[in-house]
């Protein structure tokens, strides 16, 4: 693996420190997690087979046995892409999502969101709702992946605010929102990403891998 600029994952890897590193790379379905367990291999300086993961009750996979608690990572794929997002001391929830047309945003945000941003997507011109959509959506999605749990936990026990390219987490029922971050992942015209973690502000360190569009 090389990224776009001439650097390795492995390279990378003794930079982390208290950084967010994120991974942008091409993708297909039928890899399954064998690009995860091959950065994560990178990042850990041994081959991809000698990764050890568990999952949590609520589908979080997590590093296992010796390799406990070396680093944290999550992880999110749509279509031809996945973003992968590794950091120690955070635990982070990344989320990445092909824009495509939404004719049922509306309705879907009317059942799943709050009010507020139900409203706020309705008062869009309609060419600026399926992007709207897709960046109130991976912020959630990032939050909850952050936090271990899954759409189960409800989409509406959650509120996003603030400007398009910075988002606020203005609300998540039963932890204090204001300890969140919330970064808007520069990708393409294609995708919209989002990263999330509980703590302080990080510096966020982004590559593409050579051969992703």
């Amino acid at each position: 693996m090389i990224t776009t600029d001439g650097q390795t994952p492995a390279a990378l890897a003794a930079e982390l420190g208290e950084d967010i590193h994120v991974w942008r790379l091409a993708y297909d379905h039928h890899q399954g997690r064998a690009p995860l367990l091959a950065m994560l291999g990178a990042y850990l300086g041994v081959p991809a087979v000698e990764v050890h993961l568990e999952v949590s009750e609520f589908g979080r996979p997590a590093l296992a046995g010796s390799q406990t608690g070396a680093f944290s990572f999550n992880w999110s794929h749509s279509h031809d892409q996945a973003l992968i997002a590794i950091a120690r001391g955070a635990l982070p929830g990344i989320d990445l999502e092909r824009l495509r047309p939404h004719p049922k945003a509306i309705p879907i945000a009317r059942r799943y969101f709050n009010p507020d941003e139900t409203a706020a997507l309705e008062a869009l011109p309609a060419d600026q709702r399926d992007r709207a959509f897709l960046e109130l959506w991976t912020a959630k999605e990032a939050v909850l992946k952050a936090l271990g749990r899954g759409l189960a936990f409800g989409l509406h026990r959650l509120t996003i605010a603030g400007p398009s390219d910075l988002p606020v987490l203005h609300r998540l029922e039963g932890y204090e929102a204001e300890q969140w971050q919330l970064h808007r992942l520069i990708l393409d015209d294609a995708h919209v990403g989002t990263l999330a973690w509980q703590g302080l502000p990080r510096r966020i360190r982004q590559w593409t891998l050579a051969g992703t569009d």
